[in-house]
């Protein structure tokens, strides 16, 4: 069997991706023994679906690394072109002061000629004179040097000359690369897909006579320019235009996770027009099929929000609010708390609560081990509850497993390591956080820090984690890990401080795509208004999450450069201090409507994730039509917003207390992750996502006990001051508390440790 056509082949099985996904990790979880018991059919399953994994990602990694040097070769050479670019400044103005000092000998020669011509000196004399004059130095000469060296420095600087120069680095890199991929290509995007089928085929071996339907013109002439075919030059316009084509969506491949078509991350065409009706209503989204009622309404809110914002200002109600020349200025002072006892004190001071202790009372109370099974539902075979302990506690805390087993007792490496393998998948651990969250969410407690019993509040931020291991999951960045790879993991909190959805993705990937992702994770979590900061907003993510069904309501920086849209209908009042810069595209909206009905419906129904699509989506062009129709929409609900942010002083408080809370918890998963606060051990991102859903479960145990050893206390007190005082303590501090827990493990100082295992003791000194 050709190993080219085995992808294809499981392909043919009609097996999702999820599927061959879940048969390609049993494969990596296996040994070689354990894959020779299985029937000849499950065995080929397994194998063809590991295949057919290994080559999606392999296709993926090469098109992120093709990508990478392309954007690398183009940063150079932009750089490059910038330094001649400067360095020709300075030429220019040396030869500058050269011409002008030239033009000044020149007229005191010209002056001394008229000196000598208006003299007494007779004709011959005269000619005389003027002739040595001349001799003594030819500044005509030179003035042309100086105007030539002028002219010369005035010049563009030749970028194709730059490209071409460093044209030998990329194709080293990329050339490989470009034939290994398999392509598939929109109709735009035919005489790019010829090109690189002729490359494959001659072997990269590039002649005059290799199609140039995908170059410009200007591409065309530069090629030419010197009067020879450049072969270095066309292989770089034929590599930068594949990345760009990948990246708009024209181009795809075959076989991939990440750089299929839009359209095969979406509800299948011809089911969408079959079931339209059904699946609207499926998804609750029935009030969005027609665009001319969407965008009624929402013409009725907007005209609302603009005059009742601007009309708080110009009668004085909103003394936050200050105009300015450009712009405007909006500040949110703190709300008012009064000092209230902190509630670390009403936590045990006595004796510090072991990790263990803490695990084990909060699985007795909602056991959220019964989520953590074998990989393969099966198997009947358990493991031991200590083992999975110490696998979360070696994982979460950033010990690692076999440190972890080393420094324990009652458990030893290999359960530890049977442990992580079959029984630590990702799915477990987040059906384990939230057994515990769906626990504390029936709690009374927790509700005290809801300020509205019908809406809730959540928020999300990430964090920055230097990678130790190479990953494709990471991305340098000095300014977060110096020269160190960084991942970004990225957590989710509601106003009640329940941790409840968490992932990792790289730090060059924005915040945006992912925000969908922990609000569609809403089995036990139903937020209604969600914060983040800047990271986390994007026009598209507006648009989206409200026919969602949820209020976007980030934190942006420097407000006053927003864009405001407006509708055409809507009357202006030029004396309004909130002005409207542009005017929504109605006629694009409604044109796209359905694909984004299509878009948003996926999402709604679960059948991929917001950040598979808006992973493909962000990198398409500007200018692709959905992704403009996104944007075009959410920039109505975004202006919206943003007036009733400048004209709601409780809203921006909100925010900003939701978003502090998310910092804590932040700080609190460095205070969990003790062994390597800020770094992750493991490269690949299911690795990374596994280890912070253990450090999640881990806070969740944590603020849990809290909230049950704080009931406890109260359900103690009698009716009265105390009792009020301790809800009130409640109420105006965070229970993600931790100085009371044991996080560091415990010493054994006995007679049988305080010995010297290794010997030391008994060697010679040794003088050096």
């Amino acid at each position: 069997m050709n190993n080219a056509t085995l992808p294809l082949r499981a392909a043919s099985l009609t097996l999702p991706r999820e599927g061959i996904k879940y048969f390609a990790g049993s494969v990596l979880k296996s040994k070689i023994f354990q894959l020779k018991q299985r029937s000849d059919s499950s065995r080929y399953l397994h194998i063809l679906a590991f295949i057919s994994h290994q080559f999606y990602r392999l296709q993926d990694n090469l098109v992120d690394i093709l990508l990478t040097v392309v954007k690398t070769f183009q940063n150079a050479c932009q750089k490059q072109s910038k330094e001649q670019h400067y360095e020709r400044r300075k030429v220019q103005a040396d030869n500058v002061e050269k011409f002008i000092s030239s033009v000044d000998g020149n007229l005191g020669l010209i002056k001394s000629i008229k000196d000598v011509t208006e003299s007494s000196f007779s004709d011959a004399k005269k000619v005389l004179n003027i002739k040595e004059l001349l001799a003594r130095k030819d500044n005509h000469l030179e003035v042309e040097e100086a105007k030539v060296l002028l002219e010369d420095s005035f010049s563009s600087v030749d970028h194709e000359k730059i490209m071409e120069s460093r044209a030998k680095r990329l194709q080293n890199r990329a050339s490989q690369i470009i034939k290994i991929l398999n392509f598939s290509s929109e109709k735009g995007a035919t005489a790019l897909l010829k090109a690189i089928q002729c490359y494959k085929e001659k072997n990269g071996r590039v002649d005059d006579n290799f199609p140039k339907g995908f170059l410009s013109e200007e591409q065309l002439v530069a090629i030419n320019k010197s009067g020879e075919f450049s072969r270095p030059l066309y292989k770089v316009f034929l590599f930068c235009e594949i990345a760009n084509s990948l990246k708009s969506g024209m181009l795809n491949l075959v076989s991939s996770y990440k750089y299929q078509p839009l359209d095969k991350y979406l509800i299948n065409k011809d089911r969408w027009i079959k079931n339209r009706s059904d699946l609207l209503r499926k998804a609750n989204m029935q009030s969005f099929e027609s665009p001319k009622k969407v965008l009624s309404v929402l013409h009725k809110t907007l005209s609302t929000s603009y005059k009742h914002t601007n009309k708080e200002i110009s009668s004085k109600k909103n003394p936050y609010f200050k105009k300015l020349e450009k712009g405007f200025i909006i500040t949110t002072p703190a709300k008012d708390e009064e000092d209230h006892e902190p509630l670390q004190g009403y936590f045990p001071e006595t004796q510090f609560i072991p990790l263990t202790e803490i695990l084990y009372t909060v699985n007795e109370s909602c056991n959220f081990m019964e989520e953590i099974g074998h990989w393969q539902q099966r198997r009947t075979r358990t493991t031991s509850k200590k083992s999975i302990f110490a696998s979360i506690v070696g994982l979460g805390c950033g010990i690692g497993t076999r440190k972890m087993a080393q420094i324990s007792t009652s458990v030893s490496e290999n359960e530890i390591e049977h442990a992580v393998n079959w029984y630590l998948s990702l799915d477990n651990l987040r059906s384990a956080n939230d057994r515990i969250v769906r626990f504390m969410d029936t709690m009374e407690l927790p509700n005290l820090y809801r300020k509205n019993k019908d809406k809730l509040h959540t928020a999300s931020d990430g964090q920055k984690f230097t990678v130790r291991a190479d990953s494709l999951n990471a991305n340098y960045s000095f300014k977060y890990g110096g020269k160190e790879q960084v991942s970004t993991a990225y957590s989710f909190i509601d106003e009640r401080n329940l941790l409840w959805y968490s992932l990792v993705f790289s730090a060059a990937d924005r915040e945006s795509a992912y925000v969908l992702d922990g609000l569609m994770h809403n089995d036990v979590v139903k937020s209604d208004i969600h914060s983040t900061d800047t990271h986390g907003y994007s026009e598209a993510i507006f648009g989206i999450a409200y026919i969602l069904g949820f209020s976007y309501a980030p934190r942006i920086k420097n407000l006053k450069r927003q864009t405001l849209y407006t509708f055409r209908r809507i009357e202006k009042d030029p004396k309004w201090s909130v002005q409207a810069s542009k005017y929504v595209d109605e006629n694009l909206i409604c044109k796209y409507w359905d694909d984004l009905l299509r878009l948003v419906c996926t999402i709604k129904l679960k059948e991929t994730t917001a950040s598979d699509i808006f992973r493909r989506l962000n990198s398409y062009s500007k200018q692709h039509e959905l992704y403009k129709t996104i944007k075009a929409f959410g920039q109505i609900i975004k202006s919206d917003f943003i007036l009733k942010y400048l004209d709601d002083l409780e809203l921006r408080q909100a925010i900003e207390k939701q978003l502090n809370k998310v910092e804590l918890a932040n700080k609190f998963t460095r205070a969990v992750a003790i062994g390597s606060p800020r770094e992750y051990k493991q490269g690949s991102k299911e690795e990374q996502e596994v280890t912070e859903s253990c450090n999640r479960l881990i806070k969740n145990a944590i603020i849990c006990w809290n909230y049950m050893f704080l009931e406890k206390r109260l359900k103690k007190l009698p009716e009265g001051n105390q009792k009020e005082t301790l809800m009130t303590a409640i109420k105006n501090h965070s229970p993600i508390s931790w100085a009371h827990i044991n996080l560091l493990g415990e010493y054994d100082f006995s007679e049988n440790k305080m010995k010297d295992s290794q010997g030391i003791l008994s060697t010679k000194k040794v003088i050096f």
